[in-house]
C-alpha cells in the first residue's frame, strides 16, 4: 500500500490472521485494490509457512491481522463503523458479515440511520453498518465505547487524543438528553474527532456491558524518527502501562502500538539472517529503538 496513514489498525487473533484477511477483503472487494494483501511477515520461528502479520487493505483503511495466540479475545468495545452510500449496501454487507456472526442491533429503520444494524462477525470483530447519503469523508470508523468504570469519560478521552496527536480536531458531538436511562444527560451519545487526518468515533454507554478495551484491536502509530517515537510513547503511556515490543495501554486501556515506519521493511528484507536478527532485538525491547533495530 503506498502512503500508509500515520494510524492503521490491528487485529489480534488466535491463529486466523490470514483467513480474515481474505475474508474481509472479500467481503469489501467493491471498495479493495487489487494488491489488499501484502507485507506478510513470518512467526519468530521461522516456520515455514507460518505467519505472523499480515496487512490488508479496505479502502483507504489499513489493517494488520496478527496471529498472537489466545491470550485476547475480540469484543464489540471497539466497533468499526461503516458509511454506506446506498441502502443496498448495508444489506448486502449484512448478508455477508452476518454469515456465523452475532447480532447486536438488528438491522432496522432508526431515529438516526434509514438503515443500520450492529453485527459481531465469526471471527469476533464488531461492524457497525450505516446508510449516510451523500460523500462521507471516510468510510471505515473506529469507534469506541466507554463503559462500565469508563462511562463518562468519552469527552475526556477525545480532549486526552486531541492533546497528543497533530493534525487533529473535534467534529460533531450528540448528547444524552434527560428520560434517556440508564444514560445521564450530557453524557456523550455519539461524537467523531480526527487524529493525523483520520477519524475516529466515540461514546458513553450506561448499560451493563461484559467487555472492555484490551489488546485484541490496538491501533499502530508509523513514526519517522526516534524523537517522534519517544514522544508518543511518552504521551500515550502517561497514566497507563508500558508493555512490550512498542505496546503500551493507555490511561483509558486502549492498546497502541508505537513503532517507526521502516520497521515493516526490517521484517520484509531479503537477507533473511537480518530479519530474523531484527526480530530478536524486537523482542527484547520495551520502547523500541530505532537505531538498534536498523543496526541489527
Amino acid at each position: 500500500m503506498k502512503n500508509t496513514p500515520k494510524i492503521t489498525y490491528c487485529l489480534w487473533f488466535n491463529k486466523e490472521a490470514e483467513e480474515a484477511a481474505r475474508f474481509y477483503t472479500s467481503v469489501f472487494k467493491a471498495e479493495a485494490s487489487p494488491d489488499t494483501i501484502y507485507n506478510t511477515v513470518d512467526t519468530p520461528s521461522g516456520k515455514e509457512g507460518t505467519v505472523l502479520t499480515v496487512c490488508f487493505q479496505v479502502g483507504d483503511q489499513e489493517f494488520m491481522a496478527l496471529n498472537g495466540g489466545p491470550e485476547f479475545t475480540l469484543n464489540p468495545s471497539i466497533s468499526f463503523l461503516v458509511n454506506c452510500p446506498a441502502p443496498e449496501e448495508v444489506e448486502i454487507l449484512w448478508q455477508k458479515l452476518s454469515e456465523g456472526g452475532t447480532v447486536r442491533m438488528p438491522l432496522d429503520r432508526y431515529p438516526f440511520s434509514e438503515k443500520y444494524g450492529w453485527i459481531e462477525d465469526k471471527f469476533g470483530v464488531s461492524w457497525q453498518l450505516m446508510f449516510v447519503p451523500g460523500a462521507v469523508p471516510q468510510k471505515i470508523v473506529p469507534t469506541l465505547i466507554f463503559a462500565n468504570a469508563l462511562c463518562g469519560k468519552t469527552e475526556e478521552a477525545i480532549h486526552y487524543y486531541l492533546s497528543v496527536f497533530k493534525h487533529a480536531k473535534t467534529g460533531t458531538i450528540a448528547r444524552y438528553s434527560a428520560g434517556m436511562e440508564p444514560d445521564k444527560e450530557g453524557n456523550v451519545m455519539f461524537a467523531d474527532f480526527m487524529l493525523e487526518n483520520q477519524w475516529f468515533a466515540a461514546m458513553d454507554s450506561a448499560r451493563p456491558h461484559r467487555f472492555s478495551f484490551n489488546e485484541a484491536i490496538s491501533f499502530i502509530v508509523h513514526c519517522e524518527t526516534q524523537d517522534e517515537i519517544d514522544d508518543y510513547w511518552e504521551n500515550l503511556s502517561e497514566g497507563g502501562k508500558t508493555l512490550e515490543c512498542g505496546w503500551l495501554k493507555d490511561r483509558y486501556g486502549v492498546t497502541w502500538q508505537v513503532v517507526p515506519s521502516v520497521l515493516p521493511k526490517l521484517l520484509q528484507s531479503q537477507d533473511k539472517e537480518k530479519s530474523k536478527r531484527v526480530m530478536q532485538a524486537l523482542m527484547k525491547m520495551v520502547k523500541l529503538d530505532m537505531q538498534t533495530l536498523e543496526k541489527a
